[in-house]
């Protein structure tokens, strides 16, 4: 029998798009191309024990490159999202300079292309729409709201539903945090951060947000009543999809005590019961995704005070593992989780060879022992941040991760930066002949 395949991945309980299967995969030029069967191949994988699952996307990152790259690069970054399970990353515009217009894109894709172990898409920021659309931009956003005025973000909106781009949506609006925050400034406790930028300020962004766009996606949704806003719109059939992240759903305003201001984020931490909430929401789909909002700082930064401090925290390496615990735990089922951080992302974002295992789709694999329960460890972690607000939490990392075929992490990183592969798409103008 001549040798058919590059690969297999052979005994593992995989979880395909008709569900948990004791089946093998079969892997050519880099895509599944065939699922069970009597086949030969030239590499094997024996995942006896192991359940395997779609590549995770990560639909929310901020690489910090080109900008304030000692933070993270697009190699240190993109290590931490292989040894997490993430395969695909879209890395947001906030980054210096700013990814504004195509000479901006230019510089950051040129760098990604040299430099990520895992597949990638750009977003591009709120500046010239037409020419990011035209360069191969994923999205529009994180759009900040807080930066702009009403009339700004409408412009914004209507500019990204002209070029038939998804708007994505930071949501707090600029005006509640402003009035919230002055009275508040001679305190210095951590807890205050929250109290300035309430859920009202969420709530307020997201209903101007659906006022004017034809697309909408909420990044990191944090409260209750952000979400009971989304979850109308949707019963009222407008097009809006939202994301949670693990700090939202984990953590909340009795966590300061521990951890302080490197709690600092935007959107702010809430209650328990927001907490709840979230939860609630992810279980039903009302949230479509998970994404980290992966916003690394170093220890000294977080340090400074609560006025002074970067907001965000570091994220991408440790989603899946975090939420495949929560699947242990019973919190969550896993085929909402394989939905939430792979299925849906793909759909969202136009990912057609990405978000699950079947015939024809990248093999981006993930292979999990469901027993390796361990403690997160920031010692252990890629990220050049140096810590983790989940320091001590149970989780279960990946034993591999599979990019097109190839293993990227299998408790080392054998692949070399710079395979990744860019999945946007430049729109070339045709000349009229």
């Amino acid at each position: 029998m001549d040798i058919n395949f590059d690969l297999a991945v052979k005994n593992g309980r995989v979880f395909t798009a008709l569900g948990q299967m004791s089946i093998d995969i079969w892997i050519k030029d880099g895509r599944i191309s065939a699922l069970g069967g009597a086949h030969r191949a030239e590499e094997k994988i024996d995942a006896r024990g192991m359940l395997v699952l779609p590549g995770a996307i990560d639909a929310h990152v901020h690489f910090r490159d080109p900008g304030p790259n000692y933070k993270e690069d697009w190699a240190s970054g993109s290590a931490s999202a292989a040894a997490g399970g993430v395969t695909t990353i879209i890395d947001q515009p906030n980054t210096d300079p700013r990814t504004r217009d195509a000479r901006s894109f230019a510089q950051k894709l040129d760098i990604a292309k040299h430099r990520s172990l895992v597949d990638f898409c750009l977003n591009g920021g709120a500046g010239n729409i037409e020419e990011l659309a035209a360069a191969g931009a994923t999205a529009i956003g994180e759009i900040f709201s807080y930066e702009h005025s009403d009339q700004e973000l409408q412009k914004i909106l209507d500019e990204a539903g002209r070029a038939g781009m998804l708007a994505c949506l930071h949501a707090e609006d600029g005006l509640i945090i402003k009035e919230k925050t002055a009275p508040l400034l001679d305190r210095h406790d951590p807890e205050v951060y929250s109290l300035a930028r309430p859920a009202a300020a969420e709530a307020a962004a997201i209903e101007k947000g659906l006022t004017g766009s034809r697309r909408l996606h909420i990044c990191h949704l944090s409260s209750a009543q952000g979400l009971a806003i989304v979850t109308q719109a949707k019963i009222d059939k407008k097009n809006v999809t939202s994301e949670v992240t693990p700090h939202h759903l984990f953590l909340n305003i009795k966590d300061y005590k521990k951890q302080g201001t490197y709690l600092k984020m935007n959107p702010p931490l809430r209650s328990q019961a927001d907490n709840d909430a979230l939860w609630q929401g992810l279980r039903s789909g009302a949230i479509d995704i998970l994404a980290s909002d992966h916003a690394p700082h170093l220890p000294e930064e977080k340090r400074e005070d609560i006025w002074e401090a970067p907001a965000g925290v570091p994220g991408v390496e440790t989603m899946l593992p975090l939420l495949l615990f929560a699947v242990k735990r019973n919190l969550l089922t896993l085929e909402r989780l394989v939905d939430a951080v792979a299925t849906r992302p793909a759909t969202i974002f136009g990912l057609a060879s990405k978000g699950c295992i079947e015939t024809g789709k990248d093999a981006d694999l993930v292979i999990v022992d469901p027993r390796a329960i361990m403690k997160i460890n920031a010692d252990r972690l890629h990220s050049r941040a140096e810590w983790t607000p989940f320091q001590g939490r149970e989780a279960i990392f990946p034993q591999m991760t599979m990019v097109r075929g190839k293993v990227i992490y299998d408790g080392d990183l054998p692949a070399s930066p710079g395979y990744g592969r860019f999945l946007g798409k430049a729109k070339i103008k045709q000349k009229a002949l």
